[in-house]
């Protein structure tokens, strides 16, 4: 009966939509939603079902007894227009279910994907900035890596480190008062941060 994707959502479904179905139905979407992963709540809410996956939720309606006849009451139930939200027909109401769950399954994955390429690319941007960072300190006479990893651990930015005075960088790291020195010169002597360097 698993359709071949792990879930590991929520799938929140409306009392009142439940108490008018089958119990037959609500026993296969049950089984479904388990053997997928998904964990089931019945709960008051408008929508009939609403899925939690992937930190993106997505509502459905399901009719289950169409009737062309109650077509305009069914979309302004929710105020929706005819295909606007999508209306997806099947052929019978657990095929019906079955694909609620593998759009809700797609939008969760999307969602996802979206999340994890932003966090590369913010973990791409946090090293690029860390390496120009170590190249202006670098920069300086007589700094070193290691100097510059502690001066960013104990105060930050370039902004800050330009603006601390010599007892702050001493009492918060490890450097000598000589290198707290060439630091002040570097970023408020013109004359000094202006002249050619031989390292």
């Amino acid at each position: 009966m698993a359709s071949g994707f792990v879930g590991r959502g929520v799938c929140m479904m409306s009392n009142s939509w439940r108490d008018k179905q089958h119990p037959n139905l609500i026993n296969f979407i049950a089984t479904f939603l388990a053997a997928n992963s998904y964990r089931l709540n019945f709960l008051s809410v408008s929508p009939d079902f609403i899925f939690n996956n992937g930190g993106t939720s997505v509502a459905f309606i399901f009719e289950t007894n169409w009737d062309t006849e109650k077509e305009a009451a069914v979309f302004s139930r929710y105020g929706m227009e005819l295909g606007c939200p999508t209306f997806v027909p099947v052929c019978d109401p657990e095929m019906g279910f079955e694909k609620i769950v593998k759009i809700a399954h797609a939008r969760g994955v999307c969602k996802q994907q979206d999340i994890i390429t932003t966090m590369r690319n913010e973990r791409a941007q946090a090293v690029q900035c860390m390496d120009a960072f170590l190249r202006v300190l670098t920069s300086i006479p007589g700094i070193d890596s290691h100097d510059a990893n502690a001066l960013a651990q104990a105060i930050g930015s370039i902004e800050a480190i330009a603006k601390a005075s010599k007892e702050f960088i001493l009492e918060n790291t490890d450097l000598s008062t000589e290198k707290a020195e060439r630091i002040l010169r570097f970023f408020r002597d013109p004359q000094y941060y202006l002249s050619p360097k031989i390292n």
